[in-house]
């Protein structure tokens, strides 16, 4: 469930958009906020707040890939698999930072500090390859400036 806080900020942005259906994706980014991913419940209970089909906010939530639907560790660490980052050895940096964890794509690390994941474009392709680290990217990666990455993280 919401805290009374964020339903009392989601009823607020009411005023704010003009109508419940634009107000979708912030009210998303509070239970993400809040919980750290998107759960179905969470779906159903923004749906209900906004007097929307759980269809749509569904549709929203999952369309996106900002949001997270499963638990992800502290720190997300989602690769960028598009063309130039592709071109440029995104999948030996997705590789390279899954064999320092001992890991697969799209899985946690057991102490829940670090979740891998591939995504599709984070619009960054003049300087590719390239991560994004919660809400933080890193650009023109190579295993070096990885290691400083995550020694910088743990």
């Amino acid at each position: 469930m919401l805290t009374q806080e964020n339903i009392n900020k989601i009823n607020a942005l009411k005023k704010q958009f003009p109508d419940n259906k634009s107000l979708t994706i912030p009210a998303l980014h509070i239970a993400q906020e809040q919980f750290g991913w998107v759960s179905e419940d969470s779906m159903k209970e923004i749906a209900s707040l906004l007097n929307l089909p759980e269809s749509h906010v569904i549709g929203v939530a999952t369309f996106y890939s900002m949001f997270n639907k499963k638990p992800v560790g502290q720190y997300h660490i989602q690769v960028c698999t598009n063309v130039s980052c592709q071109l440029l050895g995104s999948e030996k940096i997705s590789q390279y930072i899954c064999n320092k964890f001992n890991i697969k794509v799209g899985e946690t690390t057991s102490d829940k500090k670090f979740t891998v994941s591939e995504v599709e474009c984070l619009g960054s392709c003049g300087t590719a390859p390239m991560m994004q680290v919660n809400d933080d990217y890193y650009e023109n990666l190579t295993p070096e400036k990885i290691d400083h990455i995550l020694q910088d993280l743990k």
